[in-house]
């Protein structure tokens, strides 16, 4: 519900609520002060992370690595606005280093499930180079979430969060997405979404044999625990084809030409698309998510890029290492 969503909706709630359930996250402080904010930015160190506060369509949180940087950021979203109302508070972050994860669970009342693991890229371009998007491409299962830390991140995180919920009278039922980064420290959680995470969720549902209405049925009704979910062992791997210029400016309108004329096999998921007439034109930043099983992740992965090559539209733009070795994909 309303209550629920500001897990996602807000940084500073979803920092708060972490702190409280002894979650393990990043230290940090919240300001609507420009001023005091410039301030105290270099007792953070650098880098340090900048997020606003509320919603900027995945394009809120930056990372500057300069003080220079850091108050140019500051200005930019808490006085020139780019993001709106997002921008009247800030949450300002330690950095943490490490490798960046997320893991997908099904909730309800009494029981959270986690689903199956999947990589997601972040960065717009090879060799996880260049700004931050919504997410350039996933594979499923992730090489790193190993059986240990599946374990680790159920009971120090979800199994929190559920209880979490419980202690603070918010009835979350749904999808859950934490955002992760694996430390020398330790797993910290570097957000909540109230929802499936784009694109994730391409990969996940790729391998899921149940059906996922019976799963959302049992959600509703509080008898997720009742449920067996089950996956194929097969690998799944989603790569995004993007407008040229994201995530910054880029055109649309662009006619998308060769939908019809990939493999059976492949699942081609419409994220920035519409109908002109009969034609289907490109319509956001992330334009389509092209995705595939196979036997291991490269298997999956060579075969989307088999048949990218059969989609065209303007100034289209993909990365080419989502799940395969760099070298064989240049």
């Amino acid at each position: 519900d309303k209550s629920c969503s500001r897990l996602e909706g807000s940084k500073l709630f979803s920092k708060e609520f972490m702190v409280r359930h002894d979650i393990p996250t990043a230290k940090y402080k919240e300001y609507t002060d420009i001023e005091k904010a410039k301030a105290e930015i270099d007792s953070f160190g650098y880098p340090v992370v900048i997020k606003a506060d509320g919603l900027a369509a995945g394009k809120g949180v930056v990372i500057p690595t300069t003080r220079e940087e850091a108050l140019e950021t500051l200005d930019i979203i808490m006085k020139d606005k780019k993001f709106g109302e997002a921008g009247d508070l800030v949450v300002v972050e330690e950095f943490l280093t490490g490798v960046e994860t997320s893991i997908l669970a099904f909730v309800d009342k009494n029981t959270i499930i986690p689903m199956e693991s999947a990589k997601d890229h972040k960065k717009i371009f090879e060799l996880e180079t260049g700004p931050n998007t919504g997410g350039m491409g996933t594979f499923s299962p992730s090489t790193i979430y190993t059986d240990e830390l599946a374990k680790k991140v159920y009971d120090e995180v979800l199994i929190k969060s559920l209880e979490g919920f419980q202690k603070d009278g918010l009835e979350f039922r749904g999808i859950l997405f934490v955002g992760l980064m694996l430390t020398p420290n330790g797993e910290k959680v570097l957000e909540y979404n109230c929802r499936f995470g784009d694109p994730e969720t391409q990969s996940v549902l790729m391998r899921l044999e149940t059906d996922l209405s019976e799963i959302m049925m049992a959600v509703t009704e509080d008898r997720l625990e009742d449920v067996h979910i089950k996956y194929t062992d097969e690998a799944a791997a989603c790569v995004v084809l993007a407008s040229g210029g994201y995530p910054e400016s880029y055109e649309k309108g662009k006619l998308i030409k060769g939908l019809d004329n990939v493999d059976d096999s492949i699942v081609v998921f419409h994220s920035g698309t519409k109908f002109v007439d009969q034609d289907i034109v490109t319509n956001g930043g992330r334009v389509l998510g092209v995705c595939s099983r196979g036997k291991t992740v490269e298997d999956a992965a060579n075969n989307v890029y088999a048949n990218i090559d059969k989609i065209s539209f303007e100034k289209m733009h993909y990365r080419r290492d989502i799940g395969v070795k760099y070298e064989q994909s240049k």
